[in-house]
């Protein structure tokens, strides 16, 4: 590394973001560089003025010496998840991205060397579809990551469904986001994980292995809420961590810490759509109780949930009147392949790009200008709601806690905290076929092998279609 890299690891912790491609998908270094220099300009021009100024850290792009390069890529090699491993890292152009390292609090860095946690929190898809494209009215019933998840057990990706509902912990109803939290705690699957001064303590590392043991959990963090040590160890110890822990996760997510150019971005307002999904476990456990009202406080406006929820709900269309425009940006481009570049499709990610997302109208006035603003709309929605949300905290004491500063209370600690956001990367435009497919397949999924279940008339017709029965009736 040069002086001045060098320089820069001592004085912070930083994270170097290498590009991965599949084998003999060879790149040239020009390339790579254009690349990486999308993803900065993107995260710069684009998700910042959604996020706000310390939300995102798009970081910079360095060059490094080859030889260590490849040697750092031996390094990490064996410890790179099996269901990650068929790409392989760029070893040969040197570049990389420099970032912060998001499990360090961002804010104060004289409390670096004190113990950090840090939360990193995957909350998906916030709200259920209000499009009237959509095909299916269990789309405007029950949540896409509600109905994922069968599927996704069905595939043998997870053991069992998660009760975790985005739209809970959305809800702003500190009730409803205390369960969502818990939910995240008991299968935490790639939704959670938890970092102890920078190491995995809880979560998966990849798609089977998980570390989720509540009691070991509670072990680790037992300093960080009671630092007297005055408290007894056993099953009600570990209940109350994990309910300190969930309390100082719902304050940061509802903590206002930054303003941004598109906070007040006017999206479709949240209340159009349904604000509970039927699938929800805390949803069916009010009904099994005689409640049928689900309380939704609201999130805060100037809170990374709402930020998040805004920028998600720039997806108006669903996937289902998304598609048809794609199309006829394709049809046009298959015509005018030169005019790619003009159109923006890969970039660049500039101040022109971002003014184009505000036109929020949904006239379909036939044009392609039309149709891709439409489309690149969606791909930040898709981004949105696959990014993930970082809590960084460190104890402090009471005479260092200023009102400059955020701090966040427990009933025996206080805590410094940032929150960032990452995973901004752009969704590329060519994965919108998947995502109609994909979105086919999930609602059939859940059609057939689950409402149809849960539905007396319903099950009893998809089990005589299945066992082929013929009943006759005398006339």
């Amino acid at each position: 590394m040069n002086e001045h890299t060098g320089k820069l690891r001592t004085k912070r912790c930083v994270v170097l973001r290498f590009l991965k491609f599949p084998p003999n998908q060879n790149k040239t270094s020009e390339e790579i560089l254009h690349h990486l220099q999308n993803i900065v300009d993107f995260g710069k021009h684009v998700m910042k003025q959604f996020f706000g100024e310390n939300y995102v850290h798009h970081g910079e792009i360095i060059q490094l010496p080859l030889d260590f390069v490849r040697q750092l890529c031996l390094k990490i090699q064996p410890e790179r998840p099996e269901s990650r491993c068929d790409k392989d890292m760029d070893t040969l152009s040197g570049y990389a991205m420099c970032l912060p390292n998001l499990t360090r609090l961002q804010t104060y860095r004289f409390v670096e060397h004190r113990p950090i946690l840090c939360i990193e929190i995957k909350p998906k898809c916030g709200f259920i579809p209000f499009s009237s494209h959509v095909s299916q009215e269990i789309k405007h019933k029950v949540c896409r990551y509600c109905m994922h998840q069968h599927l996704k057990v069905a595939n043998g990706k997870w053991k069992r469904p998660s009760k975790y509902c985005p739209l809970d912990l959305f809800s702003g109803n500190k009730q409803r986001m205390h369960f969502a939290l818990k939910s995240l705690l008991q299968e935490a699957q790639n939704n959670l994980k938890i970092f102890k001064n920078g190491e995995l303590i809880y979560g998966c590392k990849d798609d089977q292995d998980c570390v989720s043991d509540w009691n070991e959990l509670a072990h680790q963090l037992k300093p960080f809420f009671f630092p007297s040590n005055g408290l007894v160890s056993g099953p009600h110890c570990t209940r109350t961590i994990i309910k300190e822990l969930i309390h100082v996760i719902t304050m940061t997510l509802l903590s206002s810490t930054d303003a941004c150019r598109a906070g007040d971005m006017k999206t479709v307002p949240i209340s159009q759509g349904r604000s509970y999904c039927e699938a929800s476990a805390f949803n069916k456990e009010l009904v099994r109780n005689g409640k049928h009202k689900l309380e939704s406080s609201g999130l805060p406006r100037g809170c990374l949930l709402y930020k998040a929820l805004q920028a998600q709900m720039l997806d108006m269309l669903d996937i289902e009147g998304l598609y048809p425009l794609y199309s006829r940006v394709e049809q046009y481009l298959e015509e005018f392949p030169e005019e790619r570049s003009t159109l923006q499709i890969d970039g660049p990610y500039n101040e022109a790009f971002y003014e184009k997302l505000l036109d929020l109208s949904t006239e379909d006035d036939g044009t392609v200008a039309f149709a891709l603003t439409k489309v690149q709309q969606y791909r930040i929605a898709m981004t949105a709601k696959d990014c993930s949300i970082m809590i960084a905290l460190s104890p402090c004491l009471q005479d260092e806690c200023s009102e400059q500063r955020p701090v966040v209370l427990t009933s025996k600690s206080r805590f410094t905290f940032s929150v960032s956001v990452l995973d901004l990367d752009l969704k590329p435009y060519d994965s919108i076929p998947h995502q109609y497919k994909l979105d086919g397949k999930i609602v059939n999924y859940y059609l057939k092998n689950v409402q149809a279940k849960d539905d007396p008339v319903m099950s009893s017709l998809f089990k005589e279609n299945e066992d082929c029965t013929l009943v006759l009736h005398k006339v």
